[in-house]
């Protein structure tokens, strides 16, 4: 019953999502859908914790009411790290 209601408030945009922002990928990933906004609260340490195990750096959170058309966007379009080394693609 709980997920039917928490996709009804996704569905009109009124559910609560993690919002994740790293520095270093140049990223935002969006962790949810959350019926309250306590859950969401609740979940983020485990979302950051797992980014920073990955590498992730400069982590800002945020838990707010939206509907993300993606739950993981990349500001590094274009662009291919290999080695320390930024290569962009031409066209």
């Amino acid at each position: 019953m709980n997920e039917l209601f928490t996709s009804l408030l996704h569905s009109v945009g009124l559910a609560w999502w993690v919002e994740v922002k790293t520095e270093t990928p140049d990223c935002t990933y969006y962790f949810g859908p959350f019926a309250e906004a306590k859950a969401a609260e609740d979940s983020k340490a485990g979302y950051v914790a797992d980014l920073e195990q990955e590498g992730a750096q400069g982590i800002t959170v945020s838990v707010k009411r939206c509907k993300p058309a993606k739950l993981t966007v990349s500001n590094d379009l274009g662009e291919q790290r290999s080695q320390g080394i930024v290569r962009a693609f031409s066209s």
